[in-house]
């Protein structure tokens, strides 16, 4: 009997919540779509821009997946309290925790669903399109293809004239330091990553500072191994959001290593995390207020409850987690205070249900 119940809590769940998340998507990406039109240009015309915001739609359903989630399970777990399907559940016997046992499973379907989104398909994706985006735009014009960079690898420090998608850096300046003394400043006409990740130098002239004057040197070509590799450089260049967990905790333990500030990447990291987790709490919740004051409510009120609900988690979410950075605030403790607060609602609201 309880599998039955489970199984149609679980499928009145996930179709309110799939609808709500279609509605959603067609209104970010049509307002995503009306933002690339502004900037055209080069070969990114307006096929380019329909197809950047068809790639970038997995990672904004990551980003709306709490939201319609809740709004997904006030609707779905309201129309069962409409037509008095709580009323004959709750006479069966089962206790409220049983109840919000089968509400959790199906927020667990959705967690699962919305951790495969935002580590395997969104950020792969999110990347191309960028990517895709900035070739169409200066296909035409080399010096405007690609990004300057600085990065660190342990004492040495190197400046990338240009980074393109295939790691070719035109000239490379490497400045090595020993503790605070500059050893050596050395520059090279080309550079680029092969697929071993190693740092194949052409036409490079270094000079060395010694303690008995300056020696400069010339070679035609040189193989360095750095432990910045192709990897860690396209991290370094990519938007956070652009990246999966495993991607940002390699690159944070990097930064640390070479003490580089990581408080950006540790926030996106932990605020990725909390999101995620935060699919499992909406139906609770949603049960919370079915039970609670929306038992009797229509649909509309319902709606606009997770409306309110929805907008003031992610306000919240969005405004601790750049507080959290401006004041360097622990982001484990920013990230999941909304979270958290939520859960605590929760189950405050469920303990006084009789």
């Amino acid at each position: 009997m309880t599998d039955i119940l489970s199984r149609y809590m679980l499928r009145t769940i996930l179709t309110s919540t799939s609808l709500v998340l279609a509605i959603l998507l067609a209104l970010a990406g049509l307002f995503e779509f009306i933002a690339e039109l502004d900037d055209t240009q080069g070969n990114y015309q307006t096929s380019e821009a329909i197809l950047f915001t068809l790639l970038r739609l997995p990672n904004l359903a990551f980003e709306m997946l709490p939201i319609a989630a809740l709004i997904g399970s006030l609707l779905g777990l309201g129309a069962i309290a409409a037509n008095s399907e709580i009323i004959v559940i709750r006479s069966t016997g089962l206790s409220i925790v049983r109840i919000s046992s089968m509400a959790a499973f199906s927020g667990a379907v959705m967690l699962l669903f919305t951790g495969l989104l935002g580590e395997f398909i969104g950020p792969p994706l999110d990347f191309y399109a960028r990517d895709m985006r900035m070739e169409a735009r200066y296909e035409h014009d080399d010096n405007q293809l690609g990004t300057e960079a600085w990065v660190k690898d342990g004492s040495t420090y190197m400046h990338l004239e240009r980074v393109n998608p295939e790691f070719e850096f035109g000239s490379l300046h490497i400045y090595k330091f020993d503790n605070d003394r500059l050893e050596s400043i050395a520059v090279a006409e080309n550079s680029i990553i092969d697929e071993n990740d190693d740092w194949i130098l052409e036409n490079i002239r270094e000079t060395r500072f010694q303690p008995d004057g300056v020696q400069v040197l010339e070679t035609q070509l040189s193989i360095e191994s750095f432990e910045m590799n192709s990897g860690l450089l396209g991290s370094s260049l990519a938007k956070p959001l652009s990246l999966s967990a495993r991607e940002m905790l390699i690159y944070i333990d990097y930064l640390q290593r070479n003490n580089l500030d990581a408080t950006r990447y540790e926030m996106e990291f932990w605020y990725r995390v909390s999101r995620t987790c935060s699919v499992l709490i909406m139906p609770i919740l949603a049960l919370a207020f079915v039970f609670g004051p929306l038992r009797t409510g229509g649909a509309g009120g319902r709606l606009m409850v997770g409306i309110i609900i929805g907008l003031a988690y992610y306000l919240a979410s969005e405004t601790l987690a750049n507080s959290g950075q401006v004041f360097n605030l622990s982001p484990i403790f920013v990230t999941w205070l909304p979270s958290v607060t939520l859960a605590m609602v929760a189950m405050f609201a469920l303990s006084r249900i009789r």
